[in-house]
């Protein structure tokens, strides 16, 4: 009686794994900081997937994280985020300053600014990275102004939440 647990659960967990679904989620955590009159804005997001979308539209390997990273991934990473993620403040497009990034296990988290805004009326952020290679990627945008928080859900189908104060 053992052996045919034993040999069913040997049978089983390989197919479990196959069944397992995997999750594509990133993160964007936008913070007005009014004494700096900036929104900081952190990005997080899957490394492998990054990864996999950036070697797919450059044709290249791009080695991401790795001793053998190409040198200026920093032009293919600005290149992308500037491609799927806007972020309208005030009804203006103001574009963001691109700080940085780091590596961080699985995830980069990227690092960005937008300086210059006296007094926050509203926000629009549209956020579809990912969204053309896995049709199942959700992308979380919190935004902090202050004491209040909100948070987006963002789609394929709908990629953009606004904001008014």
């Amino acid at each position: 009686m053992q052996l045919k647990k034993l040999i069913l659960i040997l049978v089983t967990l390989p197919l479990l794994a196959f069944s397992m679904h995997k999750y594509y989620v990133s993160l964007c955590e936008i913070e007005y900081v009014k004494e700096q009159q900036s929104l900081q804005i952190t990005l997080g997001v899957t490394l492998e997937d990054l990864e996999f979308t950036l070697n797919k539209n450059s044709g290249k390997q791009l080695n991401l994280a790795s001793k053998i990273e190409i040198e200026n991934v920093d032009v293919y990473y600005k290149k992308y985020l500037n491609e799927h993620l806007s972020i309208v403040v005030n009804g203006k497009n103001l574009g963001y300053k691109y700080i940085g990034k780091e590596y961080d296990g699985d995830v980069v988290r990227f690092y960005l600014e937008i300086n210059d805004i006296k007094e926050l009326k509203s926000i629009e952020v549209t956020n579809n990275i990912l969204i053309q290679e896995f049709e199942d990627q959700k992308n979380i945008v919190k935004i902090k102004v202050k004491n209040f928080n909100k948070t987006f859900y963002l789609t394929k189908a709908s990629d953009k939440g606004f904001l008014k104060f």
